[in-house]
């Protein structure tokens, strides 16, 4: 048995036993990334630059943006620098500062989409007490609330993961320090710790999207009492971006945490689409299904235009 503090590294496996397709994934998944940062980074300079769009909906749109775009920093950076490179070793304070910013922002993310529903429901089932209770203050308080829950879940989870003892060997089975990786190298039965942090996580999981359904029960209610085809069409429209992500996100997240541990399948392609290919996407619906966004980029753009003549 070998303690903790001793060993010193771990070694991500990862995609190295897909050898011969290392390059091409390599270059898929860094044409990916570079769509994904620049899809949050519009968002947020898009809502930032343009004052029709200081409305508390794309306030919380760009917190999601920005923590996204701190989600894919965790893990897809050094995935990229693995893919190239034979020698994938991480250090323990390195995986378990991974694995700590990695949950902490998923579940940041989570909550964001909670808040954003609530904000719809307000908007929808509330409209004349809705510039009230959604104020600059409140915004705020909503999105530092989300940080603040989301790390608090993931320090008690990183936590109890990392004071289990590791044995060599320290192959981490997987392209970044995913909690249920990282305790197959323990030395001691971590089935306890494994279930405690496997039902915080999905209890997350679920929660949220439980909430977000409800919410979403009461705005159908709301929008189908609403006379005219055209005012249920606005309703509608506002929510179908964010409802969208709201399907993909948890839908992938469920199969990589409600993945049952004896049921097979490679843990490192099923993580992809949850970790490569949500962040791709969420940006990209949320721009080119949203008018206001499309007609703040096209004045930029021809203000742009402009300056350069």
């Amino acid at each position: 048995m070998i303690n903790q503090t001793i060993l010193q590294e771990f070694i991500l496996i990862g995609f190295s036993v897909y050898p011969h397709v290392q390059t091409c994934l390599f270059v898929v998944f860094l044409c990916l990334y570079m769509v994904t940062l620049a899809g949050n980074l519009t968002i947020m300079g898009l809502t930032w630059v343009d004052r029709s769009l200081h409305t508390p909906m794309y306030f919380f749109l760009s917190a999601l943006s920005f923590s996204e775009t701190c989600y894919t920093l965790t893990i897809i950076p050094k995935m990229l620098v693995d893919l190239l490179d034979k020698d994938n070793r991480i250090s323990v304070i390195g995986c378990g500062l991974q694995m700590c910013f990695f949950l902490g922002l998923g579940g940041t993310h989570c909550i964001l989409l909670t808040v954003m529903g609530y904000d719809r429901f307000l908007a929808i089932c509330n409209p004349l007490r809705y510039p009230l209770l959604m104020t600059n203050v409140a915004c705020g308080q909503l999105v530092a609330s989300a940080w603040v829950g989301g790390f608090f879940i993931s320090l008690i989870e990183t936590t109890l993961i990392f004071r289990v003892s590791f044995c060599i060997p320290n192959l981490i089975r997987h392209f970044f320090c995913h909690m249920r990786a990282v305790l197959r190298l323990s030395c001691t039965d971590s089935n306890f710790t494994e279930f405690v942090v496997t039902l915080m996580s999905v209890s997350g999981l679920l929660g949220t999207f439980l909430l977000i359904l409800l919410t979403y029960m009461f705005i159908l209610s709301s929008v189908l009492k609403i006379p005219s085809a055209e005012g249920k069409q606005k309703a509608f429209s506002t929510c179908a971006s964010h409802l969208t992500v709201v399907f993909i996100h948890f839908g992938f997240a469920s199969v990589v945490y409600m993945k049952p541990e004896n049921s097979g399948g490679d843990d490192t392609l099923i993580a992809v689409p949850y970790t490569v290919i949500t962040p791709f996407l969420s940006p990209i619906i949320f721009t080119l299904r949203n008018k206001d966004m499309k007609n703040a980029f096209r004045k930029i753009m021809r203000k742009t235009v402009v300056l350069k003549k």
